[in-house]
């Protein structure tokens, strides 16, 4: 693994002046590294990160990985990493213009890496940095600790896809807030609402009468208004300080609940593992938002590299190539979800609206097909709408919010069903629905969700997984009580839902009615137990 060369280099920077000229916004120092296929097959597993701490299983996926290589040679353009500053890697054997191409996608995806309000938790974090430190501490704990190491790994990334990403974004939302106190927030938003809720008149009359005092008193607006509202609620204080101490003591996740409260963990000699969950939790929290945005930061940088490198002038003579290559990341399946094809496609045609003005409520009362289809309005301004799209939507608002049946049937869109044929033993694909809203739900139902658990605890460790239509893995939810229970150093309950009966529908294309029952699962001593609460659905 090296750097580029410089005449690569100065093709780099060439992109970055052009890119910024469209409105792309980056930070100006970037890495970009040589590498052979093989060296990212070593990357892989460490989702790209050189510096992330060393695990068995990566040198397993490492070993798989090379299997299928020696199988079906591929050759990946390229892989960009979130860090700071952006780090990328390509191939030794791309033509200049390959790289005019390439840098352009990457740009745009460090683009959305910094840009994207999801993101906003890694702006200010040292990835590799923070990586390498982590990975000397985990070679000396295991220097002190053995294989145990390696068990408590195990055991908390089996748990890691449960963090508390969302929560972690919301404690930066309130420091970007107005500067309104904490306590302002509470008494309307939960005191005047839930704890002694007013009819809305009622309510608007202490929006207005906050607002008056804001006006008169400038910075010293909410002691004023907060005096008054303890004159009139005298038992504000009281039910806010509880509120308060409530929220210091709440743990936002599964890991973070085991290194606050576990009695096994918090025994003196097992305070490094708790080094270690913190280690597993802080890398996934950093990973999470970019799962999350797949199709949308796919999508963005297939949009930006076909728009830049059809205006570059160092490209001419390779149109053919470019279409060749643009059309292998970027075509449309008909069975099946391309990321790159189906971000880069959504992008255009919210671009193409916006311009034409359908984001307007005068477009959207609109109920005939063909007035949509004829409907223009001057002034849009699509290429500043898509840039504040980039900035505020995952992939769930972004699919959720602009999969309409004008874009369905734009690009003949379809979901698809399977049926098996009876007679010749194979399966039979068909088109199921055109609905706009049936191919997003497929969409949806195909993103990453892991499962909502609240914790509790009562000396036994009480998981509640809160069911929204998908049950739990059968097979790894003993092995995961399992590390749990080591971890907590005491019984573990679950209780969740599972399928007890499965009924075929009358009509004939109908899916199957499932009917689910409430299940807990206990591991106690390394027993697994499954027990049924309820026969109902």
């Amino acid at each position: 693994m090296e750097l580029i060369n410089q005449h690569t280099k100065r093709i780099m920077e060439g992109c970055k002046e052009r890119a910024r000229g469209a409105g792309l916004r980056f930070a100006d120092e970037t890495l970009e590294y040589i590498v052979t296929n093989r060296d990212l097959l070593e990357l892989g597993p460490k989702n790209m990160i050189p510096t992330l701490y060393d695990y068995w299983v990566h040198d397993l996926e490492v070993l798989t990985e090379k299997g299928k290589y020696e199988l079906y040679p591929h050759n990946p353009y390229e892989t960009v990493i979130n860090t700071r500053p952006a780090i990328s890697f390509y191939n030794d054997n791309n033509p200049d213009w390959l790289n005019v191409m390439i840098f352009y996608h990457v740009l745009a995806h460090i683009d959305f890496f910094q840009n994207n309000s999801y993101f906003r938790h890694t702006w200010d974090f040292d990835l590799t940095g923070r990586a390498l430190a982590d990975k000397r501490l985990i070679a000396r704990l295991r220097s002190d600790h053995g294989r145990w190491v390696d068990y408590v790994i195990e055991f908390a990334r089996s748990i890691d896809n449960l963090v508390g990403y969302y929560r972690e974004l919301a404690k930066l939302d309130r420091t970007t807030l107005p500067a309104f106190s904490e306590r302002i927030d509470y008494y309307f938003d939960i005191f005047l609402q839930q704890i002694k809720p007013l009819r809305p008149n009622e309510y608007l009359k202490e929006v207005d009468r906050y607002n008056t005092c804001r006006s008169q008193f400038g910075d010293q607006a909410d002691q004023h208004f907060l005096a008054e509202a303890s004159h009139l609620h005298p038992e504000l204080e009281a039910v806010y300080a509880k509120e308060f101490q409530h929220r210091q003591t709440e743990s936002v996740d599964l890991l973070q609940f085991l290194m606050d409260h576990s009695p096994f963990l918090n025994r003196q000699e097992n305070h490094w593992m708790k080094t270690v969950l913190e280690i597993v939790r802080t890398t996934s929290i950093y990973f999470q938002p970019q799962i999350r945005t797949k199709i949308m930061n796919e999508g963005w940088a297939s949009y930006w590299h076909e728009r830049l490198f059809l205006t570059d002038e160092r490209i001419v003579g390779h149109e053919v190539d470019f279409a060749r290559v643009h059309a292998g990341v970027t075509a449309m399946p008909r069975v099946g979800t391309n990321p790159y094809a189906l971000g880069m496609r959504l992008f255009q045609s919210i671009a193409e609206a916006a311009n034409k003005g359908h984001y307007s409520h005068d477009y959207q009362k609109l109920q005939d097909r063909e007035a949509r289809k004829n409907f223009t309005r001057a002034g849009g301004k699509g290429h500043d709408f898509i840039f504040k799209v980039r900035e505020e939507f995952c992939d769930f608002t972004f699919l959720n919010t602009f999969i309409d049946q004008d874009f369905v049937h734009q690009h003949k869109l379809f979901v698809a069903g399977k049926r098996l044929d009876q007679q010749r033993k194979v399966w039979q694909y068909y088109v199921k629905s055109r609905s706009a809203e049936q191919y997003r739900r497929m969409l949806l139902d195909g993103l990453y969700h892991p499962p909502h658990i609240t914790v509790s605890a009562d000396g036994s460790l009480q998981l509640n997984h809160h069911f929204e239509g998908k049950p739990l893995v059968a097979e790894f939810v003993a092995p995961i009580l399992m590390g749990i229970e080591y971890l907590w150093g005491s019984p573990v309950q679950l209780d969740t839902r599972v399928i007890t009966q499965q009924e075929q529908t009358a009509a004939e294309w109908g899916e199957p009615q499932m009917l689910w029952q409430r299940v807990r699962y206990t591991m106690d001593k390394k027993v697994f137990k499954k027990q049924f609460l309820d026969s109902k659905a």
